[in-house]
């Protein structure tokens, strides 16, 4: 069925109506009101009214943890342990005991996500010798409980690290004969303190099963570096360009600025693109990434886990923490946060999309593009971002999937 979405602002700008068919969108523009009984005379259509609301393209979250989150079930007190290690093992040492299965935790999670306004998610889901395939599978359980609502990628992801316990590549595998859709990896140099056998395991199964590969980058500084490069080596001698993302990156604060504007520009060359959870203290620098052409998008990492209390399921609000922790004013640049936020994320799940431009670029919302799309109230964008008002539209594939957030 085509829909007309009535009365919208695309960015925020003047008041127009804009019209979807066959999952894209199909016209820009005023459609007289007896048009929406049999748009364009074909086929009848169904109204959205978007009562002045700015349209903006829908968010990706592209890192996400689905398979730890705890949100809906009672606060707990923290008690991990510090470092990826200690954090992991105190993750160990409790999932089995939440109050509810990892596929309900993830099924709740992910459908909170589409209701505030995501439709396109990239996942992780933990496997290693202690947790088998089982949250692997919890992660599918709830994509397919989704799967009209939003589209989500599934990263096997060895948490643990690959070398530290015996057989933890071997379930790597498995979760990827299974139909993973992205190989992970973990801090090559301080968890595994192997990068080159690391890499060579992520990098093999990734050319192995013809998928793309996602590593988690924690290590600061030098040694962030060494690990990006290793990284930077394999992706070119293998023709992986557009198919390697760097998630954290915190290392990358670090360095100083002739070492960092040479590693964006190999980025750049290979097309490697990274995600960001807008952390506070080493935020990625957002503008330089820009201008140097590197893909970026924004994740909402664990979400109320055995990690951190942090976390509500909405991308709005971690646009507003990206925002806060680059230390954004101007509305130029917190739009270029939401930019990120939506069509930056599309970009690091799709290469081929639409993808940033510039800091001024907002892309998403011209002929043809997917109708994967949110409804937000707020006189401008910026305005929607620090109000975060719970008056939202949500669309997947030409069609509502949440309102007010609620699922529909």
């Amino acid at each position: 069925m085509t829909v007309i979405l009535r009365n919208v602002r695309p960015w925020g700008a003047e008041l127009t109506d804009v019209t979807l068919d066959g999952g894209v969108i199909s016209a820009l523009g005023p459609v007289p009101p007896a048009a929406s009984g049999s748009a364009h005379a074909a086929a009848p259509a169904a109204v959205v009214e978007g009562a002045g609301r700015i349209l903006l393209p829908s968010f990706s979250d592209v890192h996400v943890h689905l398979d730890s989150n705890r949100l809906g079930l009672p606060m707990r007190p923290h008690t991990g342990a510090p470092g990826v290690w200690g954090m992991m093992l105190n993750d160990r040492r409790n999932w089995r005991d939440a109050e509810s299965s990892v596929s309900d935790r993830a099924t709740n999670c992910l459908g909170a996500m589409i209701a505030r306004g995501t439709t396109r998610v990239r996942t992780y889901a933990q496997v290693d010798v202690d947790a088998g395939l089982e949250r692997f599978e919890g992660v599918l359980a709830a994509r397919e409980s989704h799967r009209d609502r939003a589209d989500v990628e599934v990263i096997a992801f060895p948490q643990a690290g690959l070398l530290r316990e015996d057989g933890s590549a071997d379930v790597l595998e498995e979760a990827l004969k299974l139909g993973a859709d992205v190989v992970g990896g973990i801090d090559p140099c301080s968890l595994d303190r192997d990068p080159v056998r690391h890499l060579d395991i992520v990098f093999g199964l990734a050319e192995k099963y013809g998928v793309p590969v996602d590593i988690h980058l924690h290590e600061p500084g030098q040694l962030g570096l060494f690990s990006a490069q290793l990284i930077v080596e394999r992706t070119k001698a293998l023709g992986m360009q557009g198919l390697v993302t760097i998630s954290h990156g915190y290392g990358l604060t670090d360095l100083p600025a002739d070492q960092l504007q040479d590693l964006l520009d190999e980025f750049a060359a290979l097309d490697i693109s990274m995600t960001t959870i807008a952390p506070a203290g080493q935020p990625l620098p957002l503008q330089q990434l820009a201008e140097a052409g590197v893909r970026v998008g924004l994740g909402q990492d664990g979400q109320r886990d055995y990690w951190s209390p942090y976390g509500n399921a909405d991308m709005l609000d971690r646009t507003w923490q990206l925002a806060f922790t680059s230390r954004f004013r101007a509305d130029e640049l917190i739009e270029h946060c939401v930019a990120v936020a939506t069509v930056g994320g599309a970009s690091v799940l799709d290469p081929r999309s639409r993808r940033l431009s510039s800091v001024a670029d907002r892309p998403g919302l011209a002929l043809g593009d997917p109708a994967e799309l949110v409804l937000l109230e707020g006189d401008t964008v910026t305005a929607a971002v620090m109000d975060r008002l719970p008056g939202r539209a949500v669309i997947h594939r030409g069609r509502v999937v949440a309102e007010d957030l609620e699922l529909t």
